[in-house]
């Protein structure tokens, strides 16, 4: 009886979700303006594959970086790649073509892909912050306790995570019933634009949304302050100068990337969907897809000497060998 009764309820979906493609507006309609923003965002695009990619091998051919916090890197750095692959060259597309037209499973497809990577890379940061903890806070058992298989277990939780996650939110999406406009008020397919199209009850989706989103980004922030209540007094006591000074700058750089990501999160998804917060939600997503995974790779090189220590030694060699 429930197997035929979801079968009923299946059809009668399908029956009325006529949509099979969705129409991204982008970010402008100007001719001059798309052109500008084409150059702009593909040089941006560049820099971000260049600079993941480049941390990425650093940090593989580096035996100086082959620690913790580098092995989170090096994923965090990988998690921005595929943010950036999921919807950079969409948006790049839309600027230059007349079809702006995205199909409707490979909406769904960008959809899951994005809400599994935020929640990949905000547990991300929540693991490398545990990790800062453990090395300034117990710097004797740091060896034992971030041991190899002990870091694989905690970056493979956020993937897991991640990948559940954005299966239970895209299906939410899944059985929302669109029978009319198709015009999405955005660059890629995001929850708040798509939740304003359904002709169906909405109810659900926006409670899962508020719910899933609110919880996640508390929880992994909490982990994070928590952390760092406990790593400043720590690095307080450091006696070193130097010490200190390289405490911070780990620190600093890891803060920043959080602070970034954090305000950007927070200011896009813990809203009710109106036509107002998904125009401010559209320019705030520009930033935190494309801008972001860019500068991550920039903050944790620039003010981290191991970093800019082990880059200057791989051009050297470079340099001698040609």
């Amino acid at each position: 009886m429930s197997s035929s009764l979801f079968s009923l309820k299946e059809t009668t979906r399908r029956n009325f979700t006529c949509v099979t493609e969705f129409i991204l507006l982008g970010l402008t309609n100007r001719l001059e303006l798309r052109i500008l923003l084409f150059l702009l965002f593909l040089a941006i695009y560049l820099a971000t594959v260049a600079g993941n990619v480049g941390m990425i091998v650093l940090i593989q051919v580096n035996a100086q970086l082959h620690t913790p916090m580098y092995f989170f890197l090096s994923h965090l750095s990988f998690v921005d790649l595929c943010f950036s692959f999921s919807v950079t060259p969409k948006m790049l597309e839309i600027f230059l073509s007349e079809k702006k037209t995205i199909s409707y499973p490979a909406c769904l497809v960008q959809c899951y892909l994005f809400i599994a990577l935020v929640h990949v890379e905000i547990y991300i940061l929540a693991v490398m912050a545990f990790d800062r903890y453990m090395a300034i806070c117990n710097p004797l058992l740091y060896g034992i306790k971030m041991s190899k298989s002990v870091c694989i277990s905690l970056i493979m939780v956020p993937y897991a995570y991640g990948a559940l996650t954005g299966l239970m939110e895209t299906m939410w999406t899944y059985h929302l019933v669109f029978c009319g406009p198709n015009e999405i008020n955005h660059f890629y397919c995001a929850d708040p634009p798509l939740i304003k199209l359904a002709c169906s009850d909405t109810t659900n989706k926006e409670l899962s949304m508020f719910v899933v989103a609110g919880c996640n980004l508390s929880f992994s922030l909490l982990i994070i302050l928590i952390s760092y209540l406990y790593i400043f007094p720590a690095i307080l006591r450091i006696r070193s100068t130097e010490g200190r000074r390289k405490a911070f700058s780990t620190c600093g750089s890891h803060l920043t990337a959080v602070t970034i990501f954090y305000v950007t999160l927070f200011f896009m998804y813990l809203r009710p969907p109106s036509q107002e917060s998904v125009e401010q939600g559209k320019m705030v997503a520009v930033f935190y897809t494309t801008v972001i995974p860019m500068l991550n790779p920039m903050i944790y090189s620039l003010r981290n000497k191991d970093v800019k220590e082990a880059l200057t030694r791989e051009l050297l060699r470079k340099k001698l060998f040609s």
